[in-house]
């Protein structure tokens, strides 16, 4: 499997974090979802000082390019416009 990073800031207009919080119950049945084919390896939001979620960072894995284009087809945070940038890039776990 090939292991990638996925950083993602959300868009900052004045109804960013309301589209977060209508898509999130989606987007944690996905990753519950992943995780239990293996593929979804941790994750978390990116907080700004204040405390408010402004992105999100997973650990990902997938068998090929293939299934992580399917798998951004699928995101509700892509799909519901949380996420305005996305950086995926190939990424490997430390086995320590």
């Amino acid at each position: 499997m090939n292991q990638y990073i996925v950083i993602a800031h959300d868009f900052t207009d004045a109804n960013a974090l309301e589209r977060r919080m209508t898509a999130r119950p989606l987007h944690f049945d996905m990753a519950r979802e992943l995780k239990a084919q293996s593929r979804f390896i941790k994750g978390g939001a990116v907080l700004n000082v204040e405390g408010k979620m402004i992105g999100s960072v997973m650990l990902m894995q997938f068998e090929n390019e293939e299934a992580l284009e399917n798998w951004k087809q699928n995101e509700p945070y892509i799909i519901q416009r949380v996420w305005e940038k996305i950086d995926i890039r190939p990424f490997i776990v430390a086995d320590v």
